[in-house]
């Protein structure tokens, strides 16, 4: 049986990309500290240039390629590190997580047109909401496990959406429209000559936020996609990573190791979606204008989407499965009413070739040879005393 599978390509082939996943790995733990930071900056350089015409003629052929990677690729990213922490290291199925994106979009519109704040004080605030409304979303209902937890969440999310088009006062189905810009900081201008002009940002006034031009908003999430990605990995990092790891492959043998998990489950909720609700502050002072509509199901659906697809857990695979999740649909627009269909088939051949995703941890990928999933228990049952029936003893 096994020489059968050893002999099948898709086999070799399938064995041959995890090999090659696992040496980028050993030599990255390998790497002094000198090295991994001259790859972190050209990281940076190249997300800096990213928008250069040239790029874009080619991976945005149908739409403006700056505006697209500010939206959707650049908040599905940042909604993916948000998701990835209540999904991927905590591992709580959270249906609803569009509604902490909404909350932050919302937070910007009305604070924006009703008080006058300024953006930057309208994004801490932001953070804030959310983060206090993953914690009352969490407080009542983290006793909760697997589909229960899943459908409480996909009710939040719902409730959300459904509140705001039907309070008067935040605008109903028509929303809020004249949503200020953030405040221009600096006029200053990349200098169109030399290096700058070969690589298609001179000119760029990355600092100046008007209606039109996509590359202001673009530098700005990815300001907040850095810093949400140091913050991820210090915390994955940390004594609080290690706890939801535990939490996360089994819950009940962590509590009982004396692990506080109602409090580190209530504390990933409340990152996640203070993560969540940046990207949408930042998001609607870009739109001018929301409404409800704008904070579908099918948003979540897609994150949690992106999340899986990456490889739940590792931030550099969820940061793929995000943006893969984003530019395919824009990559094949010419298809017309087809693209739809291409990008769900897209979708399916990946899952059904790499179901522990394109780009796993090890941890979550023997997790779900295991038969974890990678996404924690999913039996739907109720967190308290565990009771072994008559029988069931231990052998």
């Amino acid at each position: 049986m096994n020489d059968s599978i050893n002999r099948n390509p898709l086999a070799r082939a399938r064995d041959g990309y995890s090999s090659f996943l696992d040496s980028i790995r050993d030599r990255w733990a390998a790497a002094p500290r000198w090295a991994r930071w001259v790859v972190y900056l050209l990281l940076i350089a190249l997300a800096i240039v990213l928008p250069a015409d040239g790029i874009g003629s080619f991976m945005s052929p149908y739409t403006d390629w700056p505006t697209l990677l500010f939206f959707p690729i650049g908040g599905y990213i940042l909604l993916a590190i948000g998701l990835n922490v209540v999904v991927g290291q905590a591992g709580l199925l959270d249906l609803g997580y569009v509604a902490f994106f909404a909350i932050g979009g919302y937070a910007m519109a009305m604070l924006g047109t009703k008080a006058g704040l300024d953006f930057w004080e309208i994004l801490v605030l932001g953070v804030l909401l959310s983060a206090l409304s993953g914690i009352l979303l969490g407080a009542p209902t983290l006793r909760l496990r697997g589909d229960y937890l899943a459908i409480v969440t996909l009710g939040f999310g719902e409730i959300v959406r459904i509140t705001a088009n039907n309070t008067n006062y935040i605008g109903g189905p028509n929303g809020i429209g004249g949503i200020p810009h953030p405040p221009t900081l600096t006029e200053w201008t990349i200098p169109d000559n030399g290096l700058f002009d070969a690589i298609g940002i001179g000119g760029v006034q990355p600092f100046k936020y008007g209606a039109l031009d996509g590359k202001p908003y673009y530098y700005l999430m990815l300001l907040l996609i850095v810093l949400a990605i140091i913050f991820a990995k210090r915390l994955e990092n940390s004594r609080v990573g290690r706890a939801w790891a535990s939490i996360r492959e089994d819950e009940d043998a962590a509590e009982l190791m004396g692990v506080p998990t109602f409090k580190f489950k209530l504390a990933a909720f409340a990152i996640g979606a203070a993560i969540g609700g940046a990207s949408g502050v930042v998001y609607a002072s870009q739109a001018v204008s929301i409404i409800p509509t704008n904070f579908p199901f099918i948003l979540s659906a897609t994150i949690l989407a992106a999340v899986v697809l990456g490889g739940s857990g590792n931030l550099p695979g969820v940061m793929l499965g995000a943006f893969l999740v984003a530019w395919i649909p824009e990559r094949i627009r010419g298809l017309q009413e087809y693209r739809v269909l291409v990008f769900g088939a897209v979708l399916v051949l990946l899952m059904v070739f790499r179901p522990e995703g394109l780009w796993p941890s090890r941890r979550r990928k023997a997790e779900l040879a295991e038969g974890e999933g990678g996404m924690g228990s999913m039996g739907a049952e109720v967190g308290g005393p565990v009771t072994v029936g008559a029988g069931e003893g231990a052998e």
